[in-house]
């Protein structure tokens, strides 16, 4: 095993599968000169030359479309947003094109093609930089949409991205790029919909995934000092998503906090409290409490964003209600 920065194991996953197949490329907005905003393409203009890494324009609708175009026509791009908000300028693209054409070519066409960038919040960079459209893209039939938060996952779920046949959106964090993980240094794959265990508990299940679900660990270290036991669920993948994972865990904890970066209104958590419901309602013990951020755009000042997220404090208030403590 090897400790690695989360951008380091992006660059590595995308330039291992590059190495292997020819009609892998990267493009996007300062991929190449400038070995990307976050510096999650370092190097690799100098071994894969322009053709393959490829700088852009300021036009996500322009580089999507091309991209998907060339997925059809055989290839397997890579394309990278400076952040997902940027990506709604070629959500047409993504939404009607990528995610459809499969079916309404009778499967003569297929599109396997990777959208990635950062998604969420990443500090003061104000309303319009700095929200969470993981429900969004998840909603769309067509596309599968994953959410590491941690290297190691990082680099096997984006090297499953790459080989799948489909449209998938790879979403990061400008707020993880600097993390640090233990990756190894052999080859590996993560399986696309497959959540992962990241503390096994027996009082409570806390489902969450991406950057925030560094409070649900703090939340469940502090629960461990007054005796309370939490099971910490990584989603890792929004969608597919693992619910059997989430079930399993339900019906030995009996009570479920979620914790997402999201609006309240219509999302993963929304999802996740209806198939816990409908599929393990008998052995709830406490109704379920979803965690999200406030129900306004994310404000610039610190003291209000502060506010606006959730944090540890939030799960351990959540968790202490489920058990009616």
């Amino acid at each position: 095993m090897k400790t690695i920065q989360f951008r380091e194991a992006v660059q590595q996953a995308m330039s291992e599968e590059m190495r292997k197949d020819e009609s892998i490329y990267l493009m996007g907005e300062e991929v190449a000169e400038y070995n990307g905003a976050y510096k999650a393409s370092k190097g690799m203009l100098d071994e894969f030359g322009p053709e393959r890494v490829i700088d852009t324009p300021i036009s996500e609708l322009g580089f999507s479309g091309i991209g998907i175009g060339s997925a059809m026509n055989g290839n397997r791009p890579i394309i990278e947003f400076m952040t997902f908000n940027f990506s709604l300028v070629g959500i047409d693209q993504i939404i009607n094109n990528a995610a459809k054409i499969r079916q309404m070519s009778g499967g003569q066409f297929n599109c396997p093609i990777v959208f990635r960038g950062p998604t969420a919040s990443a500090g003061q960079l104000g309303a319009t930089h700095s929200q969470a459209f993981e429900s969004w893209y998840a909603n769309c039939p067509g596309l599968k949409v994953i959410v590491p938060s941690n290297p190691y996952d990082a680099k096997g779920l984006l090297k499953a991205a790459i080989r799948d046949d489909d449209p998938v959106i790879f979403m990061e964090s400008e707020q993880m790029y600097g993390d640090k993980g233990e990756v190894p240094e052999e080859e590996y794959v993560i399986e696309i919909g497959k959540a992962d265990i990241k503390r096994e508990g027996t009082d409570v299940t806390i489902v969450s995934f991406g950057k925030i679900i560094k409070e649900a660990y703090k939340a469940a270290d502090e629960l461990e000092k007054e005796g309370i036991s939490a099971e910490v669920i990584d989603l890792r993948t929004i969608r597919p998503m693992d619910h059997a994972t989430i079930i399993e865990s339900v019906k030995k904890t009996n009570r479920l906090v979620i914790l997402e970066e999201a609006w309240p209104f219509g999302n993963i958590s929304t999802e996740i409290t209806y198939q816990v419901q409908e599929q393990a309602f008998d052995f709830l013990d406490a109704p379920i409490i979803k965690i999200n951020t406030a129900d306004t755009p994310a404000p610039y000042s610190p003291v209000l964003l502060k506010e606006w997220l959730p944090n540890s404090e939030d799960v351990v208030k959540a968790v202490k209600k489920v058990m009616y403590k």
